[in-house]
């Protein structure tokens, strides 16, 4: 009875401000202030965070077809050595695999420029990693940070996962096997952020993923700004592309994106299985904020789980919601405790 009460609470306190236009709560719903780090959505400028690296300078050329990890990974390398600074990418069309950035290190993506994903499974090694509620080895990411505070993508240019050749792989899998889960098709996520604190992703757009367009996990304090999520529902179907998964974190503002997938626009994750809330690397969210965003298709603007134990906090509202299948979906485990409050 009382998981079901804090759960029609927590709905109401979602409901009731989604198309709030003025007056906005300054309490989170269980009555605490909401920080002052909440309103502060000033934006990165290319000048911040330190020098500037930019990948040609590293051997990396205007060219869509020729695979550039080694050269944008030099810089990255680069910035990290000598004290930090900011990646920067202009000009062209630049295809990599799975790219890591350091502590002190950001990314610009220039509006003339495009981050292309490798569309081959190879350009992805294999490493520790998190999916679906569970710590494993799996595919990086085209984008990761881990472990890199104060992180920080802008520039106003596009990270494309060049997904085609996975979402085909995934439904010749699915034709095979119509039970075929979704790790048991090899794809990389476009960017995942681990256990890094003081966040910012701004005025990028990130497309095509081949798996989770973005997974935040174990961080706090994110800011994600005026961010655009696409990848196609039809005539192809995207499979499994989250616009934003967030794992286990806490302090998060989501303010101003637009987001339409083919999955949920944005999952509430954390764990799952019967002793999920007892497993270390697992965990709640807590004191989220969406709002003034719009979303196009999606099977769901806002879903919690189906990996999730804990979400508290959770504030969705002034947005705009055209043709999601829900407003909110609670996605239950029978074999996970959840509370949702």
């Amino acid at each position: 009875m009382k998981g079901s009460l804090l759960l029609f609470l927590w709905f109401i306190s979602i409901s009731t401000q989604l198309f709030s236009q003025g007056n906005r709560s300054r309490n989170f719903p269980d009555g605490t202030k909401i920080p002052k780090w909440f309103y502060d959505t000033a934006k990165i400028k290319l000048e911040k965070p330190g020098r500037q690296f930019s990948i040609n300078s590293y051997g990396a050329v205007n060219d869509s077809t020729i695979l550039q990890t080694d050269k944008i990974q030099a810089a990255i390398d680069a910035a990290h050595k000598n004290g930090g600074g900011m990646v920067v990418i202009k000009g062209g069309t630049y295809l990599s695999g799975a790219l890591f950035f350091k502590p002190k290190t950001s990314l610009y993506v220039a509006k003339d420029a495009v981050l292309k994903g490798s569309d081959n499974i190879t350009d992805y090694p294999e490493m520790p990693s998190r999916m679906e509620g569970q710590s494993l080895d799996y595919f990086p990411a085209l984008v990761n940070a881990y472990g890199v505070d104060g992180f920080s993508i802008s520039g106003g240019g596009i990270i494309d996962g060049n997904g085609l050749k996975y979402w085909e792989a995934f439904w010749q899998r699915r034709k095979e096997n119509p039970k075929c889960t979704n790790l048991e098709v090899s794809r990389p996520r476009l960017l995942f952020v681990w256990k890094s604190n003081h966040v910012q992703v701004q005025d990028v757009t990130l497309r095509n993923a081949g798996f989770w367009s973005s997974h935040y996990y174990q961080c706090n304090f994110v800011k994600i700004l005026g961010v655009r999520i696409t990848s196609p529902h039809e005539p192809v179907k995207a499979p499994s592309t989250d616009a934003i998964d967030l794992d286990v974190c806490n302090n998060v503002l989501i303010k101003n994106c637009y987001m339409s997938v083919n999955d949920d626009a944005i999952a509430l994750k954390g764990g799952k299985g019967p002793w999920a809330d007892k497993v270390p690397n697992n965990g709640g969210n807590s004191n989220i904020i969406i709002e003034d965003c719009e979303f196009g298709f999606s099977h769901s603007a806002l879903t919690c789980g189906s990996e999730a134990i804990h979400n508290k906090n959770i504030i969705m509202r002034n947005c705009k919601v055209n043709n999601a299948k829900r407003l909110l979906w609670l996605k239950m485990r029978p074999d996970t405790p959840q509370e949702y409050e």
